[in-house]
Parts: structure tokens; sequence; C-alpha cells
């Protein structure tokens, strides 16, 4: 992390983590293959802080205000890798290949910090809600890495934002779900039997 806040990951070779991190290249090797599964490890050891620190105070509040504090915890841990964080922004903007790789890592993040937050990550439904909420928090973090006030007034005001356009795309989402259970439940009463004699009277008719 601290050689992404001063060069792109395209610039960073395994020999250079190697040296900073005062490693051998072969026990390099015998944990990680490449730079961007470094980056993993560290991702996934971010998700584990965050489930770590779940305050259950929270549990009665909404699932909102939930997803916030999680979300919130989230940005706190990665206040040290602030130039990391805008090197790999960056970098996104120009490598479409680095931009998937790094969307696959963001969307099982966020599907660990919805689950953490109460809210239904499984399935179908939840990939979209993971994805959504990896644009959103995205989104977030690029407001975050400007934001200078020691108090994240502007983060606060941008994860908020966020939160409440997704709060009316999940609400969309439901909605859209439940159109195919309600086509599928008029399809069951047309299939019954006094259904079927209706249709074949009046067809005698």
């Amino acid at each position: 992390m601290a050689l992404l806040g001063e060069q792109p990951i395209e610039r960073i070779g395994l020999a250079a983590i190697a040296e900073r991190a005062a490693v051998s290249l072969a026990d390099l090797r015998g944990e990680f293959g490449t730079p961007l599964a470094i980056l993993a490890a560290h991702v996934k050891a971010l998700d584990r802080q965050v489930l770590a620190e779940i305050d259950p105070d929270m549990a009665q509040e909404s699932p909102r205000e939930r997803l916030f504090d999680v979300l919130m915890r989230r940005i706190e841990l990665l206040g040290s890798h602030k130039e990391a964080v805008r090197s790999l922004l960056r970098s996104v903007r120009y490598d479409p290949p680095l931009a998937l790789a790094l969307n696959v890592m963001a969307v099982r993040s966020q599907q660990w910090m919805l689950t953490a937050a109460g809210i239904d990550a499984s399935g179908p439904k939840g990939m979209v809600r993971a994805q959504g909420l990896a644009l959103l928090f995205a989104n977030v973090l690029r407001t975050w890495i400007d934001d200078d006030d020691d108090g994240l007034a502007r983060t606060l005001a941008a994860l908020d934002r966020e939160l409440a356009r997704g709060q009316r795309f999940a609400g969309l989402l439901d909605d859209l779900c439940r159109i195919p259970e309600a086509a599928c439940q008029l399809r069951q009463r047309m299939r019954r039997p006094g259904r079927r004699r209706d249709r074949d009277n009046r067809a005698a008719m």
C-alpha cells in the first residue's frame, strides 16, 4: 500500500514489493502470485477488521443506519492508505482489466458489508445489491480522498447521499423482483380446474 501511494499499480513489480516488505522473492512467491493477489489479501484483511468491530448497539437501528456505520468504519480503517486509494482510482480510469479485477474484489467485499449490516446479500438479488453498493462506495471514496476535514464532513454527506440513492434503487429492485412472483401466482390461478372450466364454457358459447 505504501508503494501504491508512490506510483501506479501497473508500475509496481514483485521485486519492489519484496524489497519494501523485507522478504525474499522465494517467501513472497510462497504466499502470492501477483501484486493483485496481495491487494486482494489486503482487502480481505480489511473486511475482517470491519466485521470484528461491528457495534452491537446498532442492532436496533434501521438497515440504512447500520450500513452507514459499517461503511464509515471501513473508511476510517482506510485512513492511512488514502494515497494508495487515490492511485488505484486514477489507474482504473485507463485500465479496464484492472477495473474489472478490482470490481470483483469490491463486490465480494460489499457482500460481507451488507451481511454485517443485517441486509440479505444472498442469491441474484444480493449480488445486484453488492454490485450497486460497490459502485456507491467507490463514489464516496472519490469524495473522501480530497476530504481533509478531521470530521470528514464531506465524506459523511456523500455517504448519506449515496445511501439515499441506493435505498431508492433497492426499493425499485424489490418491486421488480415481485413482478415475476406475481406473474407466477397469476399463472397458477389460471391453471386451476375451475378456471379451465370457465374458459372452456366461454369457448363453447
